[in-house]
């Protein structure tokens, strides 16, 4: 059997001398204790040796990904040609499937093979001769480094590290140029402090008081290449009347001295904000065009590295710079949050407050794919024309946005068939109710439908609705009445309800216009029932007599068809003994 032995020098192949070796595996390793033992184990066959490390890296590289190399199928073509009923011991089994399918060698690959490898990697130095000590680690050290560029896709235009300090240090820069301008604003406003209201950018303030120093040398400034003309004449003018207090030249040049340094940031800063975009868009450039350079290297900041950015999900990448929001969150059981440092991108700013957490969430999906294009893609790094990804979702995100921005429901099919559906789903019936009093044809008789009022009915119909039929209970049956007929009949009058007071006074009206006898005006008529009213009746002696009468609604009582007008009734009764007391009384 021969054995196929990988070293970072080249490729060595040695001759098995025992094959039942391989069957013994446990104890091999006392084999190989010493360079005479091991030499009776294995022997020397072949040795092709590099010729310089890239030849090297390229037949590492592809022993790892398990592919066959030129120069390995060159060795093997030259070694197995004298020895074709060999077996190859291989350590790689993926390795030893392609030699199979490529040189029909057959190949044998497991954990015996394994152990017999440490065995001999133990003792490379004494079996393989040639080669010095210091040469072979050397070419070991070497072929390391080279095969770990390889391995990360090393390039210095794809260090990520650059930009998590450039975007660090321009957040510093910003916080101490706030410090350093709103101390010069303050310090400044003791001596004019009516130039700070009217100049409010801060570069041109700074320069300003760089420019005229004191505010008596305003007048005598021109200010015409910082400030407007019309800004201009304003500070000309505050300055004639300003309140501020009187301050020494070693104080103005103090305060010029800090405005140079006011300016020497803000030159810097931009300088730094330019180097930050041509790196991401080096580094990343789809997130760059999806998100920004500023959110996205502060994205990659927050992340450690653009690839481990990569592995995040699109969920995290949403609320990434959230954290504290989110645990307390949790802690409250309380809506959690839904962006991040997401939320700073252009096409989240510009959406309506009601849409930015679908844009948020739609944003970060995209996002996490172009960050997993841009640091595990195979594009050449700088060459400026691999962003169409991030162009393409952008354009996409914004038609989506458009969509949402104008809230209606578009139809995706133009079909009729699409549009009848669509109606079935969303449109609106109208309800329509029966009219109730259309359901009788009698003219006089009409039911009361709910809501109508009573007054209305009477109106209509010419008499009283009775007080069980507005309720919406079944009409009783009318009593018949008896009419009690006078010499003089007066008019029917029915009293409307009123108050107490005023019935008084109507009452007492009539009886003094008519002494009519009370049988006969009020035999005929309903009786009333509800709140008893005190009533007057005069009498023969001049004295008055209280009587008391019920006044309210209408209301019929029942009484049987059969009953002759002459038959005896306690309402009868009653009435009669009513009209019998009144004729005495007259």
């Amino acid at each position: 059997m021969l054995v196929l032995f990988e070293t970072s020098a080249g490729y060595a192949f040695f001759k098995l001398l025992d094959d039942n070796k391989l069957q013994e595996t446990e104890n091999l390793f006392k084999d190989f204790e010493t360079p005479d033992a091991a030499s009776k184990v294995v022997k020397l066959k072949h040795f092709e040796k590099f010729n310089d490390t890239t030849e090297a890296l390229a037949a590492a590289t592809a022993a790892v990904e398990g592919k066959l190399c030129k120069s390995l199928k060159k060795v093997l073509k030259k070694v197995i040609a004298t020895e074709a009923h060999e077996q190859l011991l291989v350590s790689d089994a993926k390795l030893g499937g392609t030699i199979r399918e490529k040189l029909n060698i057959p190949c044998l690959s497991n954990t015996a093979v394994q152990e017999l490898m440490r065995c001999i990697r133990s003792q490379t130095e004494t079996l393989i001769s040639g080669l010095p000590k210091k040469e072979m680690a050397a070419m070991a050290l070497g072929l390391a480094h080279s095969l770990s560029r390889y391995k990360l896709k090393f390039s210095p235009d794809k260090i990520d590290t650059m930009i998590v300090q450039a975007v660090c240090l321009l957040d510093d820069l910003d916080k101490e140029l706030n410090n350093y301008i709103m101390r010069c604003r303050e310090w400044y406003g003791w001596h004019f402090p009516e130039l700070g209201k009217i100049i409010a950018d801060h570069t041109a303030f700074v320069r300003t008081v760089k420019l005229i120093g004191t505010r008596e040398n305003t007048m005598n400034t021109d200010l015409s290449d910082i400030l407007p003309e019309e800004i201009e004449e304003k500070v000309k003018e505050a300055a004639e009347i300003s309140m501020g207090t009187e301050i020494t030249p070693k104080d103005i040049e103090n305060i010029q001295l800090l405005c140079d340094q006011v300016l020497e940031i803000s030159e810097y800063r931009t300088q730094l904000y330019e180097y930050l975009k041509s790196r991401m868009m080096a580094v990343a450039p789809n997130l760059t065009v999806l998100v920004g350079d500023l959110v996205g290297a502060r994205l990659i900041s927050h992340a450690g590295s653009l690839l481990n950015l990569a592995k995040h999900p699109a969920s995290t990448v949403q609320i990434l710079g959230a954290e504290k929001a989110l645990f307390r969150a949790l802690k409250t059981k309380r809506d959690t949050p839904k962006y991040g440092l997401i939320y700073h991108a252009q096409l989240v700013g510009q959406t309506s407050a009601k849409n930015k957490g679908k844009m948020s969430r739609m944003l970060a999906a995209k996002a996490a794919l172009a960050c997993r294009v841009d640091a595990l893609g195979d594009d050449e790094p700088g060459s400026g024309n691999n962003f169409e990804l991030g162009a393409e979702h952008k354009a996409k995100l914004e038609s989506r946005l458009r969509i949402l921005e104008e809230g209606g429901l578009k139809r995706i099919s133009g079909t009729g068939k699409a549009k009848s559906a669509f109606e079935k789903y969303y449109s609106k019936s109208e309800v329509r109710q029966f009219p109730a009093t259309a359901d009788t044809t009698l003219p006089m008789k009409r039911k009361l439908s709910e809501g109508t009022p009573k007054k209305v009915l009477i109106e209509e119909i010419g008499e009283a609705v009775p007080k069980e039929e507005s309720e919406g209970m079944p009409p009783k049956k009318k009593k018949k009445k008896l009419k009690v007929e006078p010499e003089e009949e007066p008019e029917e009058k029915v009293f409307e309800e009123a108050t107490p007071g005023k019935k008084k006074k109507k009452l007492k009206q009539k009886m003094e216009e008519q002494e009519v006898d009370c049988a006969e005006e009020f035999g005929g008529k309903k009786e009333v029932k509800e709140e008893p009213v005190e009533m007057e009746d005069v009498t023969e002696s001049g004295k008055k007599k209280k009587k008391k009468k019920k006044s309210g609604d209408f209301e019929v009582k029942e009484q049987p068809e059969e009953q002759v007008p002459e038959a005896s009734g306690s309402g009868k009764k009653k009435k009669k003994k009513k009209s019998s007391m009144g004729a005495q009384d007259v």
